[in-house]
C-alpha cells in the first residue's frame, strides 16, 4: 500500500524548490504542521522554506516561532515562482477564505479540513475526520519509524492540544494516538511556557469589550467583538464556550473591510461549519468543522444583506437555522 508520506515525497523530489504555506494569519496548528513537515522532508535528504501571507497574529503563534527558532518568511501575493517549484498548501485549501493563492504551477495540499475539491493539486492529504493538522503530519514520522527531534514533537503536540481543546473536540483515534505518542517525547516545560503565553496584555481590551456585549437567546450566545484581529476572535468565541448553559456562540468582529465570523457549537444538532454557511447565506466564505468555523462578509456584501443592521441579521439567521433543525423538517 502506497502510504501518504511515501506519496509526498514522490511528489515533491523531483522539484528544485520545495514551499511550504500554511494558511494566512498561521496558528499554532498550521505554524506546527509547517514547522513539521520541514523537519521531516529534511530526514530524507529535501531541503523546503516555510513562506506565509499577512501577519502572525496570536501570542502563542509568535511564542511558537521565537521559542523553536521556525524560520518563516514573509511573501507578498505578487511573489514569482518558477515553474519547477512545488508549493505545498497546510492546513488549508484554495478554496478556503483564509488562504492567498500564490498561483505556483505544483502545488499540494496537506489538511484536516472539508474537503473542497481537488484545484490540480498533484498531491492530496485531506482528512477532515481529525482534530489537527498536526496530527497528520505525526503521523508521517510515526508510520516511517522516525521520531522526531524534542521541539518538532513539542510543537506538533501542543498544537494537537489547541486545536482539538485537549482532545475534547475531537473523537479520532489518531488524535489520541499521536498526543501521546508525541508526550513521551516532547518538552513538557515549553509546554508550560506556551499555555501561560496565550493571551497578550493588549487583547484585555477587547476581552472586556466581549464581556460586555454578550446576549444569550436559550443555549445561543451571540458576541460584538467589534473591530479586533482573526486570532482573537477565535480565542474570545472559546473563552465565552465555557459559559454554562451555552452550547453554540457566534462571534463577530465589524471591521472596515467587512465582518469577520467565528462560530463554536457543542450541540451534535447544529454544525458549526452548516451554520456559518447559512448565516453568509452566498455571501463570502466560510468553512471549517462541526464544532468549530469561521467565516467573512465583505464590506460590500454586507449592504446586500436582507437586513442592513448585523446584529439583527446574525440572531434572524442563527435563531432560524437552529428552530430548523430542531423541527425535524
Amino acid at each position: 500500500m502506497n502510504k501518504h508520506y511515501n506519496m509526498i515525497i514522490e511528489a515533491v523530489k523531483r522539484h528544485k524548490k520545495i514551499f511550504i504555506q500554511p494558511h494566512n494569519i498561521p496558528d499554532p496548528d498550521a505554524i506546527a504542521s509547517s514547522f513539521g513537515l520541514k523537519s521531516y522532508f529534511a530526514t530524507k535528504g529535501i531541503e523546503s522554506e516555510i513562506i506565509y501571507v499577512d501577519s502572525i497574529e496570536k501570542t502563542n503563534s509568535k511564542t511558537m516561532v521565537e521559542i523553536f527558532d521556525i524560520d518563516m518568511t514573509l511573501k507578498e501575493s505578487t511573489s514569482q515562482f518558477l515553474e519547477e517549484d512545488f508549493i505545498i498548501l497546510i492546513d488549508t485549501q484554495l478554496s478556503h477564505s483564509n488562504v492567498t493563492n500564490l498561483k505556483a504551477d505544483n502545488m499540494g495540499v496537506i489538511d484536516h479540513h472539508k474537503f473542497m475539491g481537488t484545484e490540480n493539486y498533484s498531491f492530496m492529504d485531506i482528512r477532515p475526520d481529525l482534530g489537527a493538522c498536526s496530527t497528520i503530519v505525526a503521523s508521517y514520522y510515526k508510520e516511517s519509524n522516525i521520531e522526531p527531534d524534542t521541539n518538532v514533537a513539542t510543537a506538533l503536540l501542543y498544537a494537537i492540544m489547541t486545536d482539538t481543546d485537549n482532545l475534547v473536540r475531537s473523537n479520532n483515534i489518531m488524535d489520541l494516538e499521536m498526543f501521546y505518542w508525541l508526550y513521551k517525547i516532547s518538552d513538557l516545560d515549553r509546554i508550560k511556557h506556551l499555555r501561560m503565553n496565550e493571551i497578550g496584555l493588549a487583547d484585555l481590551k477587547a476581552y472586556t469589550r466581549a464581556l460586555q456585549n454578550i446576549e444569550i437567546y436559550d443555549s445561543a450566545c451571540f458576541v460584538d467583538i467589534g473591530d479586533c484581529n482573526d486570532s482573537l476572535l477565535g480565542t474570545i468565541s472559546d473563552m465565552v464556550f465555557t459559559i454554562e448553559n451555552v452550547d453554540i456562540i457566534v462571534s463577530y468582529a465589524k471591521r472596515n473591510d467587512g465582518i469577520k465570523l467565528s462560530i463554536r457549537s457543542g450541540d451534535k444538532n447544529i454544525k458549526a461549519n452548516d451554520l456559518v454557511d447559512y448565516i453568509i447565506d452566498n455571501k463570502g466564505a466560510g468553512g471549517g468543522h462541526d464544532e468549530m468555523a469561521g467565516g467573512f462578509i465583505s464590506q460590500q456584501e454586507v449592504g446586500l444583506l436582507q437586513n442592513k443592521n448585523f446584529d439583527t441579521y446574525v440572531r434572524y439567521r442563527t435563531i432560524k437555522f437552529i428552530d430548523y433543525n430542531f423541527s425535524g423538517k
